[in-house]
């Protein structure tokens, strides 16, 4: 007998279990769906029988058609709202992270910065909008800040919660054995943030999308929040719906996106997760 030879497999259940996700991903995606499928019926359905003007409610093939015959347009003006968004989220990423450090470490930063923080979210951005714009100009910069307003929060809160959410009883015990104040910073403070760091930024960046087209809204020349308001005062009301239908789909591109990239970098987590969630179900 060969002992260097592997043991046999039984092929049927290869192919099963190679089948498995598949299925899986289609019992999960297909009920979503043939749910937006159905509503999309119905619109059309319900907006033909009613004979609702065009002008008023747009049918989804009207909305359709409207993005096939303007998608140059549209394809630049969602050019300049992605870069808005990019780099306003990108800020806030940065600036929020520096302020939650600051706040986590320092109670003099904690006492000084937290009531302004908390205090940025309780004026209307469309108050401030205007503003920026008289400061910095119809450009760039305005929709930026605008983003950066927007996203920073969620940042900050949460990242200054995973900071603080390790346990004293870990760091104690780090001490004894002669972790220095580096080490326990970048060894068990920053990989405890980090969940928090994301869910923070995934709440950022499915709200980014608000900030941009709020910009657009007080004063530009170009983007989807432009196309909006130019498209409605035309009552070309087929073109509002595919800016928002762009919109939409930017949004959830840019929140998967940022999942995706938890999984990644946060490999010990999920799994930590999906242990425990088969624990409860045994």
């Amino acid at each position: 007998m060969d002992v260097n030879r592997p043991p046999p497999t039984n092929s049927r259940i290869d192919v099963s279990l190679g089948q498995t996700r598949p299925l899986a991903m289609a019992r999960d995606w297909l009920p979503p769906a043939g749910i937006i499928l159905t509503a999309l019926i119905l619109w059309e359905v319900v907006a033909r029988a009613t004979r609702v003007p065009r002008w008023l409610l747009p049918t989804p093939t009207d909305i359709g058609s409207a993005m096939a015959s303007s998608w140059e347009l549209l394809l630049k003006h969602t050019w300049v709202t992605f870069q808005e968004v990019a780099l306003g989220f990108a800020v806030s990423l940065i600036v929020g992270i520096g302020l939650a450090l600051a706040i986590a470490y320092s109670k003099v930063v904690e006492r000084g910065m937290y009531p302004f923080v908390i205090a940025s979210q309780t004026i209307p951005i469309i108050a401030i909008a205007p503003l920026l714009l008289i400061w910095f100009g119809y450009g760039l910069v305005p929709k930026v800040i605008v983003v950066a307003l927007i996203c920073f929060f969620p940042i900050v809160v949460n990242m200054v919660d995973g900071l603080r959410s390790v346990e004293p009883e870990m760091l104690n015990m780090m001490r004894t054995l002669g972790a220095v104040r580096w080490q326990l910073f970048t060894k068990v403070q920053i990989p405890a943030s980090l969940p928090f760091l994301f869910s923070g930024t995934k709440i950022a960046i499915a709200v980014s999308v608000i900030g941009a087209v709020i910009g657009e809204w007080v004063g530009a020349s170009a983007g989807l929040g432009y196309f909006m308001v130019r498209s409605a005062s035309q009552f070309l009301t087929a073109r509002v719906f595919a800016a928002i239908f762009i919109l939409s789909v930017m949004g959830v591109l840019l929140f998967a996106a940022v999942a995706i990239s938890e999984r990644y970098i946060l490999p010990w987590y999920h799994t930590e997760k999906r242990q425990k969630a088969m624990a409860r179900e045994s």
